[in-house]
């Protein structure tokens, strides 16, 4: 297990500005730096390896943003962005050695809708025709597309890690995998660990995510259950903290981030990764 820290903590998107904070991020006892990134074609790949290379830090995920433009459900337009974008950043992962892009590929975040079961079935079928020839591409690549559940008030589409199983299960591709979060399972599902015990290989990214976005290990998920379920299903990939400061007005407002839960970016990546990293080395597999 990898224990790392997501961009958003100290950017709305990750571009070449903010390229010196990998250094502080390894101090800060990250493994890796999950890099969640809207514009992949502006990236200096030549400098970002570099500085990866001088970090330490190897395979760093990179973090789709679904912005209305992006919507794999919507219109004609809406699709074919979305497609482009995400063409884009199985190029940036693999320029850059890694083997993970994760995300709400589906659509957009906020797309929620009322839909009868003939329209949600069309819309079903439209995202998995595009996610099999993404995976495709992805596959070619050596990328893995880690889908990523989001809760009600962010998708009507796919809200739990049994809705994300039925689409990879639909879309029949090794390259297709789950991205389980934390903040929205505690919203959205019966009993997380359970969750992620039913979804197991399929998982293939993990966010550590407070369910009120502050840090990891000060709030009520129900961390032992979930980290005891990923041991059991042999889960050895990676998990990043993601959370939000409130000043971080871009991304703050999307995710309804109202009260600033700790002091700077350091604090709770310490915090948080100390936590993690203490609660998983104290479980033991059942």
């Amino acid at each position: 297990m990898r224990f790392g820290l997501n961009s958003f903590l100290v950017t709305s998107s990750f571009s070449n500005s903010d390229i010196p904070w990998i250094k502080d991020c390894r101090a800060w006892g990250a493994d890796f730096v999950e890099l969640a990134v809207l514009e992949p074609a502006g990236i200096d790949v030549p400098q970002l390896r570099r500085a990866l290379d001088d970090a330490g830090m190897v395979n760093n995920p990179v973090c789709g943003m679904f912005p209305p433009q992006h919507d794999l459900r919507g219109d004609i337009a809406q699709q074919q962005s979305c497609l482009n974008y995400a063409h884009q950043l199985i190029d940036l992962a693999a320029a850059i050695g890694s083997k993970t892009i994760a995300g709400p590929f589906y659509s957009y975040v906020g797309h929620c809708n009322m839909y009868d079961e003939r329209e949600r079935q069309r819309q079903f079928e439209l995202v998995a025709g595009h996610l099999k020839a993404l995976a495709t591409i992805a596959q070619q690549s050596g990328v893995t597309i880690a889908l990523e559940p989001l809760n009600r008030f962010e998708t009507d589409f796919i809200n739990t890690l049994a809705q994300a199983r039925r689409m990879i299960e639909a879309v029949g591709s090794p390259a297709l995998k789950i991205h389980a979060d934390t903040f929205h399972m505690h919203i959205e599902e019966d009993h997380s660990p359970t969750a992620v015990r039913e979804a197991g290989s399929l998982i293939g990214h993990v966010h550590a995510s407070a369910n009120h976005r502050g840090v990891p290990g000060r709030d009520q998920v129900d961390w032992t259950g979930v980290f005891q379920s990923l041991r059991d299903i042999n889960y050895t990939g990676d998990m990043a903290i993601e959370t939000f400061p409130v000043d971080n007005t871009t991304i703050a407002r999307a995710a309804s981030i109202w009260i600033q839960r700790y002091k700077t970016p350091e604090e709770v990546s310490r915090a948080g990764l100390k936590f993690l990293r203490t609660t998983w080395n104290s479980i033991q597999k059942s």
